[in-house]
């Protein structure tokens, strides 16, 4: 039995290195070295063929059993040097929460899109909807549906980039408007709605011209709608983007899709209507295009227009940014400088 012997002390002595070491590179130098094909344990197991044969299980199962106490204490060793480790981990690394943390600039609405959100919010609580549609559109519905035939003069005013034959890039959002009286189920009630979005025209690029802007077009359909629902409805566009002292005046125009159609001037904010260069010294500025809907546009829509009338009004806010806020190139909208565009932070925001 001094196989025994000699499987006990070398349990006892490895334990003592288990238990002791600190480093979990070590304690798998340690597995390594003492379960190992060329370890103690091996070596001491081959002595087992001087044994009888009665002595050889007695011995086998003890080196089986001192084999497996100390695979687990090493185990048991190497979980614990884990513990530690991360724990030791999370000591260097952690963060202190009461430090104050290191701020982040938020963003802010593109001025353009802030005078969006204005009209958005204007028209929302008078009980309007806020309608999108395609950017990219069918002739039939830009032009045709809009009273502009495809023989119509005013077409040249509103050339833009044709896809094929009869697919466009749109010129207005008037399209959405069309689509949408379409589909209205005036049985159910008036039609109130704005159609904000992009449109596209073939156009030379400067400080008052785009290929590419933006336009928020009204539309209002149901019975009994006289110019006097128009002027109210342009009295509060001008009041919310301009100022409560706002005044406005209606000119005679001319729009195929609006009979009567009326040109719009607000009283000059710069100068309370006395005269200066924003307003050309005359006390008013242009700002927008309304009217009365012209019945063939209604009759176009299979809407009654004997029964049925309404107003519609078109705005660029790409314009009405420009007057409101004295910029007099319009292509610093889209140029991205954000010394420029930091300068229209919305209320609330720094």
């Amino acid at each position: 039995m001094d196989l025994k012997n000699r499987l006990t002390e070398l349990k006892v002595k490895a334990l003592g290195e288990i238990n002791t070491v600190d480093d979990l590179k070590k304690i798998n130098e340690i597995r390594v070295n003492l379960l190992g094909k060329k370890g103690p344990i091996t070596e001491v197991l081959r002595g087992m063929k001087d044994l009888s044969k009665e002595e050889r299980p007695v011995v086998g199962s003890f080196a089986n059993k001192v084999r497996d106490e100390l695979t687990e204490a090493i185990a048991q060793r190497r979980e614990k040097l884990e513990i530690i480790k991360t724990a030791r981990k999370l000591e260097k690394e952690k963060i202190d929460v009461t430090l104050p943390g290191v701020p982040v600039k938020a963003g802010q609405p593109h001025i353009i899109m802030q005078v969006i959100d204005q009209l958005e919010k204007l028209f929302l609580g008078m009980g309007y909807q806020v309608v999108d549609g395609p950017e990219i559109e069918e002739d039939h519905y830009n032009f045709e549906m809009m009273n502009l035939p495809k023989d119509h003069p005013a077409r040249d005013m509103q050339d833009t980039f044709y896809i094929n034959e009869q697919i466009l890039m749109r010129t207005q959002t008037s399209p959405v408007q069309a689509r949408t009286m379409e589909k209205h189920d005036f049985s159910k009630g008036p039609l109130k709605m704005i159609s904000p979005g992009k449109v596209y025209r073939r156009d030379t690029d400067d400080a008052t011209h785009s290929h590419q802007f933006h336009q928020v077009e009204g539309l209002v359909i149901d019975k009994h709608i006289t110019m006097a629902d128009l002027k109210g409805t342009l009295q509060s566009i001008a009041r919310t983007l301009f100022g409560d002292e706002r005044e406005i005046r209606l000119r005679p125009s001319y729009f195929p899709f609006t009979e009567p159609s009326v040109e719009v001037d607000v009283s000059c904010f710069k100068c309370e209507g006395k005269g200066c260069a924003v307003c050309k010294q005359t006390g008013w500025i242009e700002v927008l295009g309304a009217g009365m809907v012209h019945p063939n546009v209604l009759t176009m829509a299979g809407v009654d227009s004997e029964i049925y009338g309404g107003f519609a009004f078109g705005l660029g806010p790409d314009r009405f940014a420009m007057l409101k806020y004295g910029v007099d190139d319009i292509r610093e909208f889209y140029l991205n400088d954000v010394r420029f565009l930091s300068q229209f932070a919305q209320k609330g925001q720094r």
